[in-house]
């Protein structure tokens, strides 16, 4: 019996994907929920699993573009698994080298989408790399091979002593500066396609920017009540909650308490009615080495500190190890970006649509501030609210900020929710 495998519904408007990489090929037999082959949609990847055991046999190539529903393979029910030769427990078994006449040719490199992506970010040439697959191509487990023994590498070069210098003879010309890393020297250009997800991440922004009202209003906030409180807990909160206490917490509880009082913050816009959420689901935007992903919190105005801060540390570790799902990422009324985390003193963020507003941190800087008609030295942060201004008002987005400001500077103030 033949069973078709589909490509399974990835997201709300989402109507094809790429295949990104076939992890079973043509004629292999698999098992049943057996990953077959990794598709990328316009919001993150996903694996795609056999839905019943059989020999595979695949209907499109890495790198098609392929409709929501239409069939991706077909299982062969019917077919018998091929038996497995046992060995005993004292055999050792050795890894075969691939052949020759197995390896890329010469000038080919063959490599699937996702492991460009991951040389890519790695600074490493594909013609660097030895390919496992067939044919010698290279798969995204060798692209992580190679990526992890470069980092392993590159702490034994640190440490390796310098060399020692040499005085060229006065008489002999000054040698020609070399280019730059990453520069080969001439006039040369490079191309390369954008990954689907990157595609998608610029038109939702262009569309973000294009089809509201965006403003965004700013305002500074003391951090010492916070560092302060976190100083004190964070070994008796690890200790207790098995999760260390971080500064994202603090915010999206802040966050939570304030909509309470300005509800049109979580809130969209949807033909002409405004569409009020009773419940917080908070993005927080986490970058990885495929672009920008925003996993949702699930009704996290009813969260404890612990609760937030295993979800966040829970998501942003999937977001990076590209095990998202799409009910992770679905929905969100609000959002909050950290830019400070790369050294960002100051952006405008732009809305995720279709929410109204999103909630830009920014790196921690000490800096001279008046208190108490005193000059004096603060670990102070820029806060940047993005809004729409087409169902927010100037007023509400600012004095929402204020809000913010006051709890996060008195946080014993979310504790007793005053």
């Amino acid at each position: 019996m033949k069973h078709e495998i589909k490509v399974p519904e990835v997201g709300e408007a989402i109507s094809e994907v790429v295949i990104a990489e076939w992890l079973k090929q043509d004629g292999d037999y698999v098992e049943r929920d057996e990953p077959i082959c990794e598709i990328e949609s316009e919001k993150a990847s996903f694996e795609v699993p056999a839905d019943e055991a059989g020999v595979l046999e695949t209907k499109a190539e890495e790198g098609d573009t392929i409709a929501v529903g239409a069939v991706l393979a077909v299982v062969d029910t019917e077919a018998e698994a091929p038996e497995t030769p046992e060995t005993g427990p004292e055999e050792e078994t050795e890894e075969e080298p691939v052949p020759e006449q197995e390896e890329a040719a010469a000038g080919e490199v063959k490599i699937s989408p996702v492991a460009s992506n991951i040389l890519k970010e790695a600074g490493i040439q594909a013609k660097e790399v030895r390919g496992t697959g067939v044919g010698g191509k290279i798969t995204k487990a060798d692209a992580r091979r190679a990526t992890q023994e470069k980092e392993t590498a590159e702490p034994a070069r640190k440490e390796q002593p310098p060399e020692e210098k040499r005085e060229a003879p006065a008489e002999q010309p000054a040698e020609k500066k070399a280019p730059l890393p990453g520069f080969t020297g001439d006039r040369s250009v490079k191309k390369e396609p954008m990954s689907t997800l990157r595609k998608t991440i610029a038109q939702r922004l262009v569309s973000a920017k294009n089809d509201t009202a965006m403003l965004t209003t700013f305002n500074d906030v003391d951090m010492t009540g916070v560092i302060t409180t976190r100083n004190k807990y964070k070994e008796l909160f690890e200790k207790k909650h098995d999760v260390r206490l971080g500064f994202m917490s603090f915010f999206t509880r802040a966050c939570c308490i304030a909509m309470e009082d300005f509800p049109i913050l979580n809130a969209r816009l949807e033909d002409d009615q405004i569409v009020y959420h009773q419940y917080v689901d908070m993005g927080i935007a986490v970058s990885t080495d495929r672009g920008l992903v925003v996993p949702i919190i699930r009704n996290a105005d009813k969260l404890s500190f612990a609760d937030l801060e295993r979800q966040i540390n829970e998501l942003a570790t999937k977001a990076r190890d590209n095990k998202l799902t799409i009910d992770e990422m679905r929905g969100g009324t609000f959002s909050i970006t950290n830019g400070g985390v790369f050294g960002s003193l100051l952006s405008t963020p732009i809305l995720n649509a279709p929410q109204s507003a999103i909630l830009g941190m920014h790196r921690i800087e000490e800096r001279p501030v008046a208190v108490h008609g005193e000059v004096t030295v603060r670990p102070m942060m820029y806060l940047a609210l993005s809004y729409d201004h087409r169902i927010i008002d100037g007023k509400d987005s600012v004095q929402f900020l204020v809000r913010l400001k006051e709890l996060i500077e008195d946080p014993e103030r979310m504790l007793i929710d005053v």
